[in-house]
């Protein structure tokens, strides 16, 4: 791991332990006893309660119960990304880690960066080489603009050229209160998923050429907010605004730029970010009365990548929820 991951873990880590340290404070979620959980999938999916855990930042995939699905066994490719290269951040694990296969299903080779998560990188790195794609991995912090830079241009140089970025990687924590997210916390949440997701779409857009795209990765909490990821709305809401100011500033460079806006899905993040408790109740309270699965977003993340899909779609921001409803 290099000096500034390590640093970046132990300080989130840090504003973990800070959080947790704190008097748990009650969630109730509304109508979660009388409601089932919709399967409306070529298969059914883990539902609630899940197995009370919780990890330490940035979460382990590998440690995860049960492992989040992401192979989307049922899904055939069909050439839909053939000779494109995508650069996926956060790409070692849960969302990042399905589209990541996917994309190569679908014909594309595919770097990942992560920031501190080994196994979990070496592990997508095994599954996009069982596609039959090239996969590069990239160790590295997104806050710093240098690494952003860097990590583009090694992918260029490594496979001669860039046809898709996907930003992915993010920090949350939950906190209950205003008062409670110090200084640290913030500027955490902020330098990563803001500064993160401009220092990467600088760097790339130098690289993309006409038919080429940018994919963002917002959330729920970006439409609607949530009283407990305070800061990690505003970002998301920033990411849902900084996707249709981008997506105009380069449409006249045949580059789309697009948004998924995620509902609750089952990845490290959540044992990372909860507690044990409130982990096995994750997700239960969309309309869907359940998580959904990494597998169950990425074909969304293929959608807004293929010109072949999406060709006439920009400035979008794209809600995979489980429903209309906020948690």
């Amino acid at each position: 791991m290099n000096k500034k991951a390590r640093a970046t873990t132990a300080r989130q880590q840090q504003i973990q332990r800070d959080t947790e340290a704190r008097p748990e404070q009650s969630e109730k979620v509304p109508g979660a006893d009388s409601k089932r959980a919709t399967q409306a999938g070529a298969h059914a999916y883990p539902e609630n309660p899940l197995p009370a855990q919780h990890q330490a930042k940035p979460g382990s995939e590998a440690e995860l119960d049960p492992r989040p699905q992401f192979l989307a066994p049922e899904y055939v490719g069909s050439s839909k990304l053939s000779g494109k290269i995508a650069l996926i951040t956060g790409g070692d694990s849960g969302i990042g880690r399905a589209v990541a296969v996917l994309f190569a299903r679908e014909g594309a080779d595919v770097a990942i960066i992560y920031l501190s998560e080994r196994e979990d990188a070496a592990e997508t790195k095994r599954h996009v080489e069982d596609e039959g794609q090239r996969c590069l991995l990239i160790e590295g912090d997104v806050r710093d603009q240098a690494f952003c830079k860097a990590a583009v241009e090694k992918v260029v140089g490594e496979f001669g050229k860039l046809s898709i970025l996907v930003n992915n990687a993010a920090f949350q924590e939950h906190a209950a209160r205003l008062e409670d997210i110090t200084e640290e916390h913030f500027d955490e949440t902020i330098h990563t998923n803001v500064y993160g997701y401009f220092h990467m779409a600088k760097a790339a857009l130098p690289h993309l050429q006409n038919g080429d795209c940018i994919i963002n990765t917002g959330s729920e909490t970006g439409l609607f907010g949530h009283k407990m990821l305070l800061d990690y709305s505003m970002t998301k809401g920033a990411i849902h605004a900084f996707t249709k100011a981008l997506a105009a500033n380069v449409i006249k460079r045949g580059i789309r730029v697009n948004a998924v806006a995620p509902g609750p899905v089952w990845t490290p993040f959540n044992p990372a970010d909860s507690s044990a408790g409130k982990v096995s109740k994750f997700g239960e309270a969309n309309l869907m009365g359940r998580p959904a699965q990494p597998e169950e977003l990425a074909p969304a993340y293929v959608f807004l990548a293929s010109p072949i899909c999406s060709s006439y779609i920009s400035g979008a921001v794209l809600p995979v929820m489980g429903g209309p409803t906020p948690q």
